[in-house]
């Protein structure tokens, strides 16, 4: 949807409010049916328009008798209106990050799309005005949440509905600049890369991420010791600082005990092989790479894809946006100036264990399904042998089935299993 569609909708803090879209057929166009011109241009109900956009997620949350998902574009909008060049954060926020979320919007000092999800239980319990009383006072509490800071509400029956991807859609769809930065909120940006980007970034590395053939990745961190990573205000500041304290063993790359998740940005190459100012493609990637990274909010032509909806909770949703964004052809690109830090907290881990044991058999089944649609249509495109299916010819070579599900699906299937 362009921004222009998109200023085009109108909504209340309500729900069931219709969405009204401008006439874009020529003046005369209504004289060729013999009709009298409406007044009033076509409209679809909201609910409607959002259960189609959000088909998958409202078939994966098991409610089948009621609205199982109600989604409040812009509950809060920001006044300050940002150069389309410039870079949202978006971002999804539970009620227990609330505090965590209002320093990244102090941090960061620019646009932001946020996803805040409330269960209807929580609503309609003494508690649900206490939870608008308390999303209100949060959003008063700083200048820079009335001046950047997009807010979108998702309304699902229980408390545990966790559709992340959904809400990282929501928050992508509804931005306002024409880049994004998918982001976890408990993360720190520690570096000015919003404004470095505007200065260093090449001319070539602008333009591929400008055609959507290019993510930017911004590596992240963590420190060894819980305690450590508590206060955003004691964390490094420049790149020099992250290397002393890599150095002696107090910091590490996110998620150390899973390496696969990031170690495909080259930490060693980051922090003491690549020059100042110096963008770096990421030459082995691997199906679980999760980096955070910045990209075209709409890319030209079919677009860089939305991230799958059918994962609930913990495990394989974000590296799931990632592959499907590689195999579409987006190359991943280092900023060798530039890196996140995570913020300590207690995770559930009972809740990601039973999760994630969930999500890896989903994971193994969308990544042959995803391999599946991308071969086959650059195939019947024939750009099959381009630049842009490397990625997809490379990384499917790996998946073990695919060649088995092509064959049955291709009716001829000699030219299109040559790249084997």
């Amino acid at each position: 949807m362009t921004d222009d569609a998109k200023s085009r909708l109108f909504f209340s803090k309500t729900f069931g409010e219709k969405i009204y879209w401008d006439r874009l057929e020529p003046e005369g166009s209504y004289l060729l049916s013999g009709f009298t011109r409406e007044r009033d241009p076509p409209s679809t109900d909201a609910g409607i328009f959002f259960s189609k956009a959000f088909a998958t997620s409202q078939e994966h949350l098991s409610f089948n008798d009621q609205n199982n998902m109600q989604v409040i574009p812009y509950y809060y909008r920001a006044s300050l209106e940002h150069d389309s060049e410039d870079i949202t954060i978006t971002t999804l926020v539970t009620r227990d990050r609330f505090l965590v979320f209002k320093q990244l919007v102090e941090r960061y000092k620019g646009p932001i799309s946020a996803t805040i999800h409330v269960s209807k239980k929580e609503l309609n319990t003494d508690s649900g005005s206490g939870f608008v009383s308390i999303l209100h006072q949060l959003y008063s509490s700083s200048p820079f949440m009335a001046l950047n800071v997009d807010i979108h509400l998702v309304v699902t029956p229980t408390v545990s509905d966790r559709q992340f991807n959904t809400w990282r859609n929501i928050a992508r769809m509804f931005a306002r600049t024409d880049y994004v930065m998918m982001l976890d909120v408990d993360f720190v940006p520690c570096t000015n890369f919003k404004e470095r980007l505007k200065i260093a970034a090449g001319d070539e590395i602008k333009n591929l991420v400008r055609s959507g053939e290019a993510a930017l990745v911004v590596p992240a961190f963590e420190f060894t010791k819980h305690e450590d990573g508590l206060d955003a205000s004691t964390f490094p500041a420049d790149k020099k600082a992250l290397a002393e304290l890599y150095n002696a063993s107090r910091i590490t790359m996110f998620h150390n005990s899973w390496a696969p998740g990031h170690n495909s940005s080259d930490y060693p190459r980051f922090l003491f092989s690549s020059r100042p100012g110096e963008i770096y493609k990421i030459k082995t990637y691997q199906h679980s790479y999760e980096p955070y990274v910045i990209f075209r909010r709409d890319g030209p032509g079919s677009g860089i894809p939305w991230c799958d909806e059918r994962f609930v909770g913990y495990g394989g949703n974000k590296a799931a946006c990632l592959f499907e964004m590689y195999l579409s052809g987006v190359s991943f690109y280092v900023l060798s100036d530039d890196f996140l830090v995570h913020q300590s907290h207690i995770y559930d881990e009972m809740a990601r264990k039973l999760e994630r044991r969930y999500n890896r058999k989903i994971y193994a089944d969308f990544r042959e399904e995803t391999c599946l649609k991308y071969l086959k249509a650059f195939f019947d495109r024939g750009t099959l042998e381009s630049p842009r299916a490397a990625n997809a010819r490379e990384e499917c070579k790996k998946v073990r089935g695919v060649s088995r599900f092509i064959t049955q699906v291709c009716a001829n299937c000699s030219g299109f299993l040559a790249w084997r």
